[in-house]
């Protein structure tokens, strides 16, 4: 017998739909005519058990307890789901083979492995154990994913990975927990301070913006603009770049400071003649965005729409599982397997016929003209592990019953899949030099050729470019040529803080958290893939610390809370930069690829753990006196706890144990 157990039911579900009929459907399973089974999780039906259930002194805490670091790992069963777990025990225990059926990423591959070892499957089945990788639930995709099985024990590194996390999580965050609680309610706040690895960074990262928000001086500066006329009469403008004389009146941006400065250059130049120092003119091509990330998503989508990136990711989730009208959503690529390009034209031949709310009429209309012969640099097998970008399904045209959000979502992720099937946008890129009475100034422009993929943009204009100096277009002109400045002009301007947070620049600030990790050697091994949480957590902690009050909305911006702020101000800079997490980011990347060692990697967190507890420990307690008072009780006790069984902490069965979680993805 054969036992498929996927991640959830919709996907049992899924994969039922592509095996023989007829099928019996009982509680928990689905039997197929032949004696083979589909069963299925329902999330993580494990959870790691309590500091309670390792000692019973550990109900009370106190800082002589700490650091709480189990020598043998427990987990116990989750009260909500036990009769599932029940009916896997006893069809695991019946089966012959085993095929893996958990998400494609490193916490579906830990969600059904822990599984299979809480119900002590013997080596030998073990072994024989497949995986089955399903990223698309329509029919035709999981039947082909049926023929292509692979051996289970290829993604023991993803596994031990996602353990690593799990029970990095544990430790860090109970021991710090417990300690900054301890020691605010020695200084009179009666709350929980929960700390995270990912969650308290992030919320330092909103703080410094804030502070330097509010320490922000704003200055004026000024540009100087000369006014210039070819022979034929074309006019276009140049901006002047200060030469080094100029550096004791401008700031380290180079920005000139002083107006009297500024309106001498502009009445020198004034009615004088300007010679062509430079003209070059170079046709360049932009190859359309990739298909999307959930981060790149939720970041257009927040963008797009204002919409949070919880909120995009429930829509993600609805698409994929109820409508199945997308590829699996909880992605960190934006590539494609080769062998995916077979698929376009049925993807855009539904696409053609996709018609709903909120869906835009272009959309069907993009889809016709899209070639789908086209073969970019999005389909690249190199660049896809075990799951790939975020692209529609052959189920596309489906789409009559979606919600406003869901169409709005779909919509982005179409559109980007179709931009795929469109020519390079082509544009003239212009740069014009020129000498005015001894002064440098400079014209740059972009000339649109063919619009290519940007015809499918709702603005449909050519030129995206963030650099407001870029001219549409520039006369092209020859090196020495004369011409003549009719009149310089003096624009004043003020600088403005940085801008506050938003969803899509918070989010963007989490997969690209190099640019804010201070440490220069941290920063130079890690790489744009490396991000602060994961394409499965970043949208939940960003709710979380909403909902502990550490952060606030105050219209489409981000900013910390009262408590929030006067907290991060109590800890040590490890906790509340980027850097310390980010690494660990890296290192569990590298796990996963057994680039790495789970144990190495534990011995080090231990030995980061007791440092950061020592220095929590020599705070005075005065540093809390500034919090202010909860507005509510942060948490409730929970229930009584099931059954728990032992792991050791080796590196041996660091292979082949398992973890849980308290919720589907944890919230680091």
């Amino acid at each position: 017998m054969i036992l498929y157990i996927a991640e959830k039911p919709s996907l049992a579900r899924a994969i039922a739909a592509a095996l023989p009929s007829p099928q019996k459907k009982e509680e928990g399973c689905i039997w197929l005519p032949n004696g083979d089974c589909v069963s299925w999780c329902i999330g993580h039906l494990l959870e790691q058990a309590e500091p309670h259930q390792y000692n019973p002194a550990y109900k009370s805490w106190s800082l002589d307890h700490l650091p709480i670091v189990p020598t043998e790992w427990q987990w116990q069963e989750k009260a909500s789901t036990k009769k599932q777990l029940s009916i896997l025990k006893k069809l695991i225990k019946k089966a012959s083979v085993l095929v893996h059926a958990g998400d494609p990423d490193r916490e579906g591959q830990l969600l059904v492995d822990e599984v299979l070892h809480y119900t002590k499957v013997s080596a030998q089945k073990l072994k024989s154990t497949q995986r089955l990788l399903i990223s698309d639930l329509t029919p035709s995709a999981v039947k082909k994913a049926l023929h292509t099985l692979r051996s289970n024990n290829e993604f023991a590194a993803l596994s031990r990975s996602a353990l690593g996390r799990a029970r990095a999580d544990w430790l860090f965050g109970l021991n710090l927990t417990r300690a900054y609680t301890i020691k605010g309610r020695q200084a009179g706040y009666q709350g929980v301070l929960s700390i995270g690895r990912v969650q308290t960074p992030l919320l330092g990262l909103v703080v410094a913006r804030d502070k330097e928000r509010e320490a922000f001086v704003a200055k004026d500066f000024y540009q100087v603009w000369a006014n210039v006329q070819t022979p034929q009469g074309t006019c276009f403008q140049a901006k002047w770049r200060p030469s080094e004389a100029c550096q004791p009146y401008m700031d380290t941006d180079n920005r000139v400071l002083s107006a009297s400065l500024a309106h001498n250059v502009a009445s020198r130049i004034t009615d004088k003649p300007a010679r062509v120092i430079e003209a070059s003119y170079q046709q360049k091509k932009q190859a359309a965005p990739l298909p999307y990330s959930l981060s790149a998503l939720q970041i257009d989508a927040a963008k797009a729409f204002g919409l949070s990136a919880q909120h995009v990711l429930d829509a993600c989730q609805a698409l994929y599982e109820r409508h199945q009208i997308i590829t699996y959503p909880r992605s960190d690529c934006r590539y494609l397997p080769t062998q995916q390009h077979k698929d376009a034209t049925a993807v855009l031949a539904a696409l053609r016929r996709a018609e709903g709310e909120g869906l835009s009429k272009e959309l069907s209309k993009g889809a016709l003209n899209a070639d789908p012969t086209r073969k970019n640099k999005a389909w690249n097998d190199k660049q896809v592990t075990a799951h790939h970008a975020i692209i529609p399904t052959t189920q596309a045209h489906k789409v009559a019953s979606l919600s406003k959000t869901e169409a709005l979502v779909f919509g982005l992720i179409a559109r980007q899949y179709l931009m795929q099937f469109y020519p390079d946008y082509t544009y003239l890129a212009s740069y014009i030099q020129l000498d005015i009475e001894k002064g440098l100034f400079e014209a740059k422009g972009n000339t649109p050729v063919a619009l290519g993929w940007k015809v499918l943009l709702p603005n449909k204009k050519p030129a995206d470019d963030a650099d407001n100096e870029n001219q549409n277009e520039l006369p092209k002109l020859n090196n020495n040529e004369a011409l003549w400045c009719t009149k310089g002009m003096v624009q004043e301007k003020t600088t403005t803080p940085p801008a506050a947070f938003t969803d899509a620049t918070l989010l963007a600030a989490m997969t690209g958290i190099s640019r804010f990790v201070s440490n220069k050697d941290i920063k130079a091994i890690l790489r744009d893939t490396d991000g602060l949480g994961t394409e499965a957590t970043r949208a939940s902690i960003i709710e979380l610390l909403f909902k502990r009050g550490f952060l606030i909305r105050q219209g489409k911006q981000i900013n910390a809370s009262q408590t929030g702020r006067a907290f991060i101000d109590c800890l040590p800079e490890q906790l509340v930069t980027p850097d310390m997490t980010a690494q660990w980011e890296s290192i569990l990347n590298s796990i996963s690829l057994g680039e790495a060692s789970y144990q190495d990697f534990m011995i080090h967190l231990e030995n980061n753990l007791n440092d950061l507890l020592i220095a929590s420990r020599d705070m005075p307690s005065s540093a809390l006196q500034n919090l202010p008072s909860p507005n509510k009780t942060p948490f409730s006790k929970r229930k009584s706890r099931g059954k728990k069984v032992s792991f050791t902490r080796s590196a041996s069965n660091a292979k082949t144990t398992s973890t849980s979680h308290t919720k589907r993805r944890s919230k680091a």
